[in-house]
């Protein structure tokens, strides 16, 4: 129990600092972070599989292909996400990327009640309509919908979606994906080169060992939640999950002095009492009843 939770929280941890390491490369543009970051990826994640001799599996998928399609799609999610999270924290976003991961959990619920109809207890309904509430009075105080907090939850739920029901474990299911998308990036890449663009051999050594840390900055993480997950309940893992976001709205705010106002902060905090609802029933789910029966005289 104690190691899991420091798995997940280790994950969580890595998420939530994440911006600090893609400000040091601000001057790179986004859509190139984002392909050093899949082709990096994929090269440290083979040399895991052959440290640990897991091929078997890749035969065997490509024979399938509904699996292939499946993880296409979510290759396609995974990449979008990246995409926008990186230009949001270029761009001095911060604070709206950490609300989509605020509200992701809540997006979640959504989902499994729209596609995989799941029925939602009283506790969630109120949890999701609080959350709307909040997204419902930023829109009005901003003069549009905080699309990219929405984006990033829509994207990341979506994919966490199709995930759940992929028939590969975390690190096959990130391998394939970034198989697939390794040729589309290694391409433009390429085609960056051809046209006067090659940021890598431009930049310096420590801009160019950045680039290559984007490899097990993405992978360990994923790794470490995967193995958090296996070792403590869905609650507990609910609850660590708001680390992430928490610390990126502190470095939005305090390191990076992003604008945060009294209006932004209400709406930020109706989601923040969604969060607890949703929170404080999920534990009552999981531990109330056992408890009620575990005291109930004789």
């Amino acid at each position: 129990m104690q190691t899991g939770m420091l798995f997940a929280a280790g994950a969580y941890t890595i998420w939530g600092l994440l911006p600090i390491y893609l400000k040091t490369m601000q001057a790179i543009a986004p859509i190139e972070i984002m392909l050093h970051r899949i082709l990096w990826s994929l090269v440290f994640i083979l040399l895991l599989l052959a440290a640990r001799r897991q091929w078997t599996w890749i035969g065997q998928t490509l024979r399938r292909p509904k699996v292939l399609g499946g993880f296409a799609i979510s290759a396609l999610l995974l990449s979008t996400n990246w995409f926008l999270y990186i230009w949001a924290v270029n761009n001095d976003r911060i604070i709206d990327a950490s609300l989509g991961y605020f509200i992701n959990p809540l997006v979640n619920v959504l989902l499994g009640f729209l596609i995989l109809r799941e029925r939602l207890r009283p506790g969630q309904w109120t949890a999701v309509a609080m959350a709307a509430l909040g997204v419902a009075w930023l829109t009005w105080q901003g003069g549009h919908l905080p699309w990219i907090g929405l984006t990033l939850a829509l994207t990341f739920g979506t994919y966490g979606l199709l995930r759940k029901t992929a028939s590969l474990g975390p690190l096959e299911g990130l391998s394939l994906e970034t198989m697939l998308l390794f040729p589309f990036a290694f391409g433009y890449l390429i085609y960056l080169m051809t046209q006067g663009h090659n940021t890598f051999a431009a930049t310096s050594g420590t801009t160019q060992w950045l680039l290559v840390a984007a490899g097990p900055i993405t992978a360990i993480p994923l790794l470490l939640f995967a193995a958090g997950a296996r070792r403590i309940p869905l609650s507990v893992l609910g609850l660590l999950q708001y680390i992430g976001p928490s610390l990126q709205l502190l470095l939005g705010v305090w390191l990076y002095h992003e604008p945060f106002s009294v209006a932004r902060l209400t709406g930020f905090a109706i989601i923040w009492g969604a969060l607890a609802v949703y929170s404080l029933e999920g534990l009552w789910q999981a531990y109330g009843p056992k408890r009620s029966v575990q005291t109930k005289p004789n």
